[in-house]
């Protein structure tokens, strides 16, 4: 016959299993938690590093090419970020210009602003005023009479 003297140590062994399956489910789930945590670092860092050669490729200069059609000569412009420039009768602000060096052959991007100073009536608008590209100029044209700009370097 079993007395109570006999049944607590076996309900003590019986306990120790499920005590020792709590604590392996809780390290389970803190190694789990540490997975999660390091995988949103590795994330961060990605995203991190990923910007940083945007910031870095940002230039302070512009040069630019002006083409007068009626002449047929080229002027190379150095232009410096957000401050304008005076060109015959162009009035050229650049206002940003990035590199981008994911290929062989970088492509060259500037926002660029040009008003026509010789138009009296109209002097105030832009004759143009967007984004630039170096490899194919023609996706957003400047068009003007005389002149002709495209870009060439940022720096």
């Amino acid at each position: 016959m079993i007395g109570k003297n006999h049944i607590n140590p076996i309900k003590q062994v019986l306990r120790m299993p499920i005590i020792q399956i709590k604590i392996m489910i809780q390290s389970k789930k803190n190694i789990q938690s540490g997975k999660v945590n390091f995988l949103f670092f590795l994330i961060y860092f990605f995203l991190i590093s990923q910007s940083l050669p945007l910031i870095a490729n940002e230039g302070r200069f512009v040069e630019i090419k002006v083409l007068d059609k009626v002449s047929s000569k080229t002027d190379l412009l150095k232009l410096e970020i957000g401050k304008e420039l005076k060109f015959k009768g162009l009035l050229i602000k650049s206002l940003k210009c990035k590199n981008s060096e994911f290929d062989d052959n970088p492509e060259i991007t500037a926002y660029i602003q040009v008003k026509d100073m010789t138009n009296k009536d109209n002097n105030e608008v832009f004759i143009f005023n967007g984004w630039t590209f170096s490899s194919s100029p023609a996706v957003n044209p400047f068009d003007h009479a005389v002149y002709d700009i495209w870009l060439t370097r940022c720096y």
